[in-house]
Parts: structure tokens; C-alpha cells; sequence
């Protein structure tokens, strides 16, 4: 089985690629988020995914936009990837029954899924100012600002609070 969906012969293919990547996670991270916020039980992380929930539904409107700024059709490939990362955080939802520690493990998932996303944009940015599309990066750079932010917001909460409460 091929990993790309298609031959990936030049940057620009490949770049395409992760945009379509990127693509299709954050499609996928904004049916997981709800859950995310229903099982939550801490008022700041609650709020938190509430915020991420709002800011990848704009993330993905600026995916959209370089889509059509790159002259590509907007279409999502799979992302395994973010596949098991979401899958992993479901099963770890329903096998565990303490509240504070069910956050603890919530918050850890939606760390890997930040890390991930700050990985996807960095490689885009990259790939896009190297391809000489700096239209394209600067949008990309204001999805990976808000996914360092986030990433920032979370750790701050799980060090200050939600890890301390689960122990």
C-alpha cells in the first residue's frame, strides 16, 4: 500500500500533500473536540478545548484559502497519523474512571495532537517559502501561531493544576 495518494515527484507535490494532510486532521480533530469538552470535568480545560474547537474551524477556512491561493482543489488525504492519535485518546476517555485523572490523560491527547499540528505547519511554512509562495506561508504561520499558543495554554494548565489534581 502506498503511503501518498498520489506519486509525490517534486516539492510542490509533496507540499500539497501535507496540506492535504493537515488538511483532513483538523477535519477530524473537530469531531473529536466535542467529546473532549463533554468529558471534561475542570471549568479551564473545558474552556480550552471550547476555544480550540472555535480556532481549528478558522484554521481549517485558512487551509481552505492556500488551498485556493496554490491553485489546488481543497481535499483532505488520510492521515493515519492523527488517526491513531485521536483513537488512542477514545479508548483512554473510556477506560478511565477518575474524573481528574480522565483530564490529565484528555489533556496529554490534545498535547500530541498540538504537537502533531505544530509539526504539519512548520513543515508547510517551510516547504511553502521554499517553493516561493510567501502568501501561502504567512497564512500558514497564523495556524502555527495558535497551535504553539494552545500548546503554551496547555502545558501551563497541566503543570499549574490538572496534573497536581490527578495525583
Amino acid at each position: 500500500m502506498a503511503l501518498f495518494s498520489k506519486p509525490i515527484k517534486t516539492l510542490d507535490d509533496l507540499f500539497v500533500h501535507t496540506l492535504q494532510d493537515i488538511y483532513y486532521a483538523e477535519n477530524q480533530i473537530t469531531k473529536a473536540l466535542p467529546k473532549m469538552i463533554d468529558k471534561a470535568t475542570d471549568p479551564q480545560l473545558k474552556q480550552g478545548f471550547e476555544l480550540h474547537l472555535q480556532e481549528t474551524k478558522n484554521q481549517i477556512t485558512r487551509l481552505e484559502k492556500v488551498f485556493q491561493m496554490h491553485g489546488q482543489p481543497v481535499k483532505g488525504v488520510t492521515c493515519a497519523a492523527m488517526d491513531g492519535i485521536l483513537e488512542e485518546a477514545q479508548e483512554i476517555m473510556g477506560d478511565v474512571d477518575d474524573k481528574e485523572v480522565l483530564d490529565a490523560a484528555m489533556l496529554a491527547a490534545a498535547q500530541a495532537v498540538e504537537h502533531y499540528e505544530i509539526t504539519r505547519y512548520g513543515t508547510l511554512v517551510a516547504f511553502a517559502r521554499q517553493l516561493g509562495r510567501a502568501d501561502c506561508a504567512s497564512v500558514l504561520e497564523e495556524n502555527l501561531a495558535e497551535e504553539k499558543a494552545t500548546d503554551k495554554k496547555l502545558t501551563m494548565l497541566a503543570e499549574s493544576k490538572v496534573n497536581r489534581m490527578a495525583a
